[in-house]
């Protein structure tokens, strides 16, 4: 089945065509909660922490295979709604061979500087060798987890996102499988939960690498290995449309560009990961290993949660791209009036579903020690308020990237993630006391939604909307 990017979509259409991308990044989210699981239940409450202290390091180089793949998306869905597939084709090519290059250039300095780079984020003692195993597995993984993030996004742009669904679940299916081999059956502790997190992410970036290549690819797109990559075509061949280029014979236009459009995604991913490691620091100082322990159960849930609007965007992205290129105005505005609609519904539902099941998710985490079970569930109460409008935010970010203007995008992400909830993570708590490390992030999506609304406004005129 394929879903195409043209023609008009309304709330039914929006929301079938999007399910894909959601179950896609909720199943992904899913086996990372599972690792967790594993981990703070088999292994022990220090491994756990240590996991969530050096997770966000791995996580500022892999974002980077979400910004090309965010930023891409957008630029090829683009291009398709200018006419030109076979073009789309070859900035599609350009940008999976590029993540493969970043991955390799960032993996061997990872390697070298993991321990001192836990020592950093605050690890001491027997924490310190738990990140250094977990963390280094992770790196030797760099290049199949970039990949996997690019095709997240990339899957709609070529018209396939149920094929992004599969993978999903069969990547899901065979962390949780080796979780349950590497941890229960072979004792590998941590070092298990790694490799069975690195072993799905092989087969999650390493499949599409060969279908896309492939005579099986049905989808929109295709993988162009040899040949002029600078070229379109031109009457079934190919003829230089740009002298232009960079090392190893890649475009600079369309990767500045595809680059630009996706910085948004990438600011908020590593703004995310930073304020993991300041919420940990925080945490560590005021409560110890029990406050990263609840801290970390927050982000597990709360990124299922957020996988719903991650998943939304990522499909939503090239089809703003493909009207915004085909100059079609009236969907644009149709686009942006059904999207916020669906996801204030969205964030409503799940907020008041966050409220009432607090205490057992936290059960499920940490039901071996009723203390950290109570502060788990204070804490995710209160965190989980903000989700009535953190779609909203998130979206805004997702519709100028549509639009092709990532500096905006990356404004918005930025202000949000690193500017006010990094400020509010540090003033709150001196206000507040404990309390205002968990409502920091509330504080933070109610400022930028006033930005985002005010940033929409100005640009209306602009594109037309």
């Amino acid at each position: 089945m394929k879903i195409s990017l043209d023609g008009h979509y309304g709330y039914r259409r929006l929301i079938v065509s999007s399910i894909p991308s959601i179950a896609m990044i909720l199943v992904g989210s899913v086996y990372s909660v599972v690792d967790g699981l594993f981990v703070s239940n088999f292994v022990g409450t220090t491994a756990f922490a240590a996991l969530n202290v050096i997770w966000p390091a791995v996580m500022l180089v892999g974002a980077l295979g979400l910004m090309v793949g965010t930023g891409g998306s957008a630029l090829i869905g683009k291009t398709m709604g200018e006419g030109d597939r076979e073009r789309a084709s070859v900035i599609f090519s350009m940008l999976v061979k590029f993540v493969i290059v970043l991955s390799v250039v960032f993996m061997v300095p990872m390697l070298l500087l993991m321990e001192p780079l836990a020592r950093l984020l605050g690890a001491s003692g027997e924490m310190v060798h738990q990140c250094v195993i977990y963390g280094s597995i992770c790196t030797i993984g760099l290049p199949a987890f970039m990949l996997q993030m690019a095709f997240q996004s990339f899957y709609m742009a070529a018209e396939k996102p149920q094929l992004g669904t599969t993978m999903s679940i069969v990547c899901a299916v065979t962390n949780m499988a080796l979780d349950a081999l590497f941890i229960l059956v072979f004792g590998w502790g941590l070092a298990g939960a790694a490799a069975a997190s690195m072993v799905a992410c092989a087969v999650g970036g390493f499949y599409p690498l060969w279908y896309f290549s492939s005579r099986r690819n049905t989808s929109s797109l295709r993988m162009i290995w040899a040949g002029r990559p600078s070229c379109t075509a031109v009457g079934g061949r190919y003829a230089d449309s740009s002298p232009r280029r960079s090392l190893l014979g890649f475009e600079r236009a369309p990767l500045v560009q595809a680059c630009g459009n996706g910085l948004s995604e990438y600011v908020g991913n590593i703004s995310f990961n930073i304020l993991a490691i300041c919420y940990n620091l925080q945490l560590l100082r005021m409560m110890g290993e029990n406050g990263v322990a609840a801290y970390s159960i927050i982000l597990y849930y709360g990124y299922m949660c957020a996988a719903v609007f991650f998943g939304y965007n990522i499909a939503v992205t090239p089809i703003i791209g493909f009207n915004y290129g085909a100059g079609d105005r009236a969907e644009l505005r149709s686009l942006l009036r059904r999207s916020l609609t669906v996801l204030l519904v969205f964030g409503g539902v799940m907020t008041v579903l966050a409220e009432i099941f607090a205490e057992p998710a936290a059960r499920l985490f940490v039901g071996y020690d009723p203390e950290l079970t109570a502060l788990s569930a204070h804490a995710f109460r209160l965190s989980m308020l903000s989700f009535v409008i953190a779609g909203v935010n998130l979206f805004f970010s997702a519709w100028f990237t549509g639009l092709n203007n990532g500096k905006v995008s990356a404004v918005l992400s930025f202000v949000r993630n690193l500017v006010l909830e990094l400020g509010f993570v540090f003033l709150l708590p001196a206000l507040l006391g404990p309390d205002g490390i968990w409502l920091a992030v509330d504080a933070a999506d109610l400022v930028c939604l006033i930005l985002g609304i005010g940033l929409v406004l100005k640009y209306r005129r602009q594109y037309g909307y």
